[in-house]
């Protein structure tokens, strides 16, 4: 098996693909026409990438089987051309939560002090306790959350630790979900900025994402309230926050940005560079060295089930979401055997999974299975899940189309 890494990537896995016996070329700054003449020439079946843009011109020259994001989102894969060409496109979410996490409540604790402005007027010269003396404070407000994936739940013990009450809205979410994490539950967007006195926003960039937050979500907001940002920039309006910052007094924290440089390294000279009252950060929730190696233990994981069995974890171009007509909610001990004897129950329904979440709360003696079928379990299924010693209760919800 032949393995093209474009793009930065750490030690440890490329020793580990390596190891499993694949021929390994580390070309970190191959980009555009290089990349595709690369991918032509060397006839690479795996290609693995980071930042570095994915074309449909560089899929349909190439050998590829698989396509590897060694991070969690794919946005700069052209997924729609891969799955035309039988390419699989995989990624590895969840291994930086912890890392965009720790980023997102840095900026929020940034915009509330204005540690920045505080750390550039000192080093001017200037000594300003009496400006800088102003700070609301983050005990006993209200942390809204846009999404509610791996890393909106890493975002909650933090939130807590600083004393915050925690609301979130996702499509998915249920009540009993939200319940069972103990944070509140906003029924829109919008009904979340009215609550909240910060809202951090952490959602994956799709069609029905970008442009979420929009100029009705910014004048729901609190006046002086904090914005921080850390999925992607396409998420957000940014002209509108822009001028909610202006006109509201906004605080936003930004990993992410429109015309941010592409690469480790450039130039920007764009609108945000001088903005008062807003923090940016070099798209660098990830980066930090836990991250880095978890990405890459991940994606030498997909890479030797990929050589040794020919299937692909986190593929995320094989969807059959689409077919599925229920939500089944299961809340029961984290313990051996719960899912499979939901599953079988299933099976024996003739209820295709389309999609399974099992989120292991804090302590990890309880979870919550979320399920996703393309037909209503019966009541007897129903009966026969919570039959099951470790299971608190079963519920089922119709999917909205």
């Amino acid at each position: 098996m032949k393995i093209l890494v474009a793009d930065k990537f750490e030690k440890s896995g490329l020793d580990g693909l390596k190891a499993i016996g694949a021929e390994v070329l580390y070309e970190p700054d191959l980009k555009d026409e290089a990349l595709a003449l690369q991918l032509a020439e060397t006839e690479s079946v795996v290609l693995i990438v980071r930042s570095t843009k994915v074309t449909g011109t560089m899929i349909l020259g190439s050998k590829l089987s698989v396509i590897v994001r060694a991070g969690a989102g794919y946005n700069t894969i052209d997924v729609a051309a891969a799955s035309q060409q039988g390419v699989l496109v995989t990624n590895c979410p969840g291994k930086n939560s912890q890392a965009v996490a720790e980023l997102a409540f840095g900026l929020i604790i940034a915009c509330d002090r204005h540690i920045p402005d505080n750390v550039s007027q000192l080093r001017a010269g200037m000594w300003n306790k009496k400006g800088f003396s102003v700070a609301k404070g983050l005990y006993g407000r209200t942390l809204g959350l846009i999404g509610m994936g791996k890393i909106s739940q890493e975002m909650i013990p933090r939130a807590r630790a600083f004393g915050m009450n925690v609301i979130a809205y996702s499509r998915w979410m249920t009540p009993d979900i939200a319940a069972a994490l103990g944070i509140g539950r906003a029924g829109t967007p919008e009904d979340l900025a009215r609550m909240s006195d910060a809202v951090s926003i952490h959602v994956s960039l799709n069609p029905e994402t970008r442009g979420l937050i929009g100029a009705s979500f910014l004048e729901e907001m609190k006046t002086g309230a904090i914005f921080v940002n850390t999925s992607r920039a396409e998420v957000v309006d940014q002209p509108a926050l822009l001028k909610a910052v202006k006109g509201k007094g906004i605080i936003a924290g930004l990993d992410v940005f429109e015309g941010e440089p592409a690469g480790g390294e450039g130039a920007y000279d764009g609108e945000l560079q001088t903005a008062e009252n807003v923090y940016c950060t070099h798209h660098i929730g990830a980066s930090t060295d836990q991250a880095q190696e978890a990405i890459a233990a991940e994606t030498v994981r997909i890479v030797r089930e990929y050589k040794l069995t020919g299937v692909v974890p986190n593929v995320v171009n094989i969807s059959r979401a689409e077919l599925a007509t229920h939500l089944l909610v299961v809340r029961h001990l984290d313990k051996v055997g719960v899912l499979a004897h939901i599953l079988s129950i299933l099976r024996d329904e003739g209820a295709s999974v389309q999609e399974m979440e099992n989120i292991i709360l804090g302590g990890a003696k309880a979870a919550i299975a979320q399920i996703t079928v393309d037909k209503e379990p019966s009541a007897d299924a129903l009966k026969l899940i919570k039959q099951n010693p470790n299971v608190f209760d079963a519920s089922i919800f119709a999917i909205s189309k």
